[in-house]
């Protein structure tokens, strides 16, 4: 058994509620912190399981189980060079030279820019980059596919969350071993 961090962005609840985090306690939510941020219940997971497909799909089920509407899982799937040198564990500088192509070619491009000078890219697309070019695990980027398949499910309202998401998961490691 492993253990995975990542959020539950959910909605439903009123936290003032005396039952609140008891609710989410009850439902199998007792190895996550419970908070209210912005209008949003954030459950912050640290999940003992065999895989992060398996540890996401319990916490969605719990996270359900309390009366809550699951909004997405986090960490956020759009990433800022500066995310993916925090997640990589390399520095900014490192991750704007692989942007410009200046310390190899084909590094994705941005999905989306906040503005002109902010673009930002897609996690599971650049961690199977990184993965590929040896500067990140393969857990890390299963992970980070794994977010992003959970996400899609959840806003498809895919009614078999476990069945979508182990399929993307077992294409996208297929993907990553013929890269490798």
């Amino acid at each position: 058994m492993k253990k995975f961090e990542f959020s539950i962005v959910a909605s439903g609840l009123d936290p003032e509620a005396e039952d609140f985090e008891q609710r989410f306690y009850d439902a199998g939510c007792d190895d996550a912190a419970i908070a209210f941020q912005k209008g949003h219940i954030i459950v912050d997971f640290t999940r003992e399981a065999k895989s992060i497909s398996e540890a996401i799909v319990t916490a969605v089920r719990n996270v359900q189980a309390a009366g809550a509407h699951v909004d997405r899982v986090e960490p956020d799937p759009l990433v800022s060079l500066s995310d993916i040198a925090a997640r990589s564990g390399m520095t900014r500088a490192a991750m704007t030279q692989y942007s410009k192509g200046q310390r190899s070619r084909g590094f994705p491009a941005p999905v989306a820019r906040v503005t002109s000078d902010s673009p930002l890219w897609d996690w599971a697309t650049v961690a199977k980059w990184l993965f590929q070019h040896d500067k990140l695990s393969r857990d890390d980027a299963i992970a980070a596919a794994a977010v992003r398949a959970a996400n899609e499910a959840i806003r498809s309202r895919a009614t078999r969350l476990e069945e979508t998401l182990k399929g993307s998961l077992t294409a996208y490691e297929k993907e990553l071993d013929r890269a490798a």
